[in-house]
């Protein structure tokens, strides 16, 4: 027998671990990660050069906030 799929689990940002937008948080649900390293990894991005603020921006505009 073929095992029954479980819930699918969608990428949304938090709306219960959000310290600006969730979406840190929601990252770290996603992947079962401790949402402090995945804020201490974003902020420590900050300090190489790219469009960091950018992407968190875009990324709070495109995900979904979890119901």
């Amino acid at each position: 027998p073929v095992p029954a799929p479980g819930p699918s689990k969608r990428f949304t940002r938090s709306t219960t671990d959000k310290w600006i937008g969730g979406v840190c948080g929601g990252i770290a649900e996603y992947f079962g990660w401790d949402s402090t390293l995945v804020r201490v990894a974003f902020v420590a991005s900050i300090l190489l050069p790219g469009p960091q603020l950018l992407l968190y921006l875009a990324l709070w505009l495109i995900i979904p906030r979890a119901r």
